[in-house]
């Protein structure tokens, strides 16, 4: 009996290491989701802000070579 409970325990410790550094991962992982999608919207905002308002027609630019 006493070396199943030193089997259980030892079992619990791995699983409780185990655990945290899962948890370690998820919040590096969650961190680096974060700064990606801050960066995104800064892209999106970027590509919205340099285009222009009015929608033209490319039929109506004059090519560079007339």
């Amino acid at each position: 009996m006493e070396s199943r409970i030193t089997e259980l325990e030892i079992k619990i410790s791995y699983t409780e290491d185990l655990v945290e550094e899962l948890n370690r991962t998820v919040f590096r992982q969650q961190q680096q989701i974060d700064l990606l999608a801050k960066e995104l919207r800064s892209l999106r905002d970027q590509v919205q802000s340099s285009q222009p308002q009015e929608f033209r027609s490319l039929r109506d630019e004059i090519p560079p070579h007339y």
